[in-house]
């Protein structure tokens, strides 16, 4: 019978496997050689966790583990995969909320020396450091689609494609038509959060020449996101699954979220279009300010 761990219910070793340590959202199972971390279904539950379902994370993909203050009254447990361990994080690239971290366990804060002996415990079990070279947590199950605002992005494992919207697809995707790309031809994969200005996910291919690419509205090998269009919950999982089929396919290229520099003009046009977005109130205040300054910052 699996024990859900409380201060009574204390283990004397992480190798009893089966302890349950639960929290808002979620429960960690320790097991043997990894964490399976179970998300709770329900309206409160991030919709990146109930997407996810659950996570195996070995040991030997965690780097480190802390626990910090939380907010209201509450602690946080975090594992930190190592980089390049997990093929969601690496999609992530930096661009996932605190409150969207799917390994970040909280806690009530009377449950703090609980939670700081399994964070003692785990670290006792770690024995790898520094980057990983390969992915040892396992990618979001296939198939998987969902809708850009631009097209329908499907992935069955082996290709990727994409069938554009007329009510969303600029003229150079519909004159390209829709697209088709294998995994092997794929050099990895360009995911920008869809709460954020421009955000979009690119595919990058083997067989592309150096140099800027193209903006991902006129890209045929990028799908971008709009109100609705290609939330975290379901265009991340997508991307991870895409970056993990590539990496098993040959070399990968992991893409910052950064955006490369641009001509000034454009930055000029992009700003100008954030301002009429900020004037018709579909962007707040902060984040005028917050993606001007990102756009100067690209000059």
């Amino acid at each position: 019978m699996r024990g859900v761990a409380t201060e009574e219910h204390v283990p004397h070793t992480m190798s009893r496997m089966g302890d349950v340590l639960a929290g808002f959202h979620a429960a960690w199972e320790f097991e043997s050689d990894s964490v399976l971390i179970r998300y709770e279904r329900g309206i409160r539950t991030p919709k990146l966790f109930q997407a996810l379902g659950e996570r195996r994370v070995p040991y030997a993909a965690i780097g480190a583990v802390t626990l910090t203050p939380g907010k209201r009254g509450t602690v946080a447990l975090r594992i930190e995969p190592r980089d390049g361990a997990d093929p969601l994080l690496e999609a992530a690239a930096g661009q996932l909320k605190e409150s969207g971290d799917p390994y970040r366990l909280v806690l009530p804060a009377e449950r703090e020396t609980l939670a700081e002996y399994y964070g003692d415990e785990l670290r006792a079990q770690l024995t790898e450091s520094g980057p990983a070279e390969e992915f040892l947590v396992g990618a979001p199950e296939v198939p998987m689609h969902f809708k850009a605002y631009d097209a329908k992005a499907t992935f069955d494992g082996n290709i990727v494609r994409f069938r554009w919207f007329w009510t969303g697809a600029s003229s150079a995707k519909w004159k390209a038509g829709d697209q088709s790309f294998p995994v092997a031809e794929l050099s990895g994969v360009e995911w920008r959060s869809p709460e954020v200005f421009e955000g979009h996910l690119r595919l990058l291919r083997r067989d592309s020449a150096d140099g800027q690419p193209a903006q991902a509205d006129q890209d045929p090998a990028a799908v971008v996101f709009g109100l609705g269009y290609g939330p975290v919950h379901e265009s991340l999982p997508f991307a991870a699954a895409v970056l993990s089929a590539v990496r098993r396919s040959g070399p990968v290229a992991a893409v910052p979220a950064s955006a490369p520099r641009r001509d000034p003009a454009d930055i000029a046009e992009r700003i100008r279009h954030l301002g009429e977005l900020h004037e018709a109130g579909l962007v707040t205040d902060e984040e005028f300010s917050s993606k001007k300054a990102e756009l100067l910052a690209e000059l």
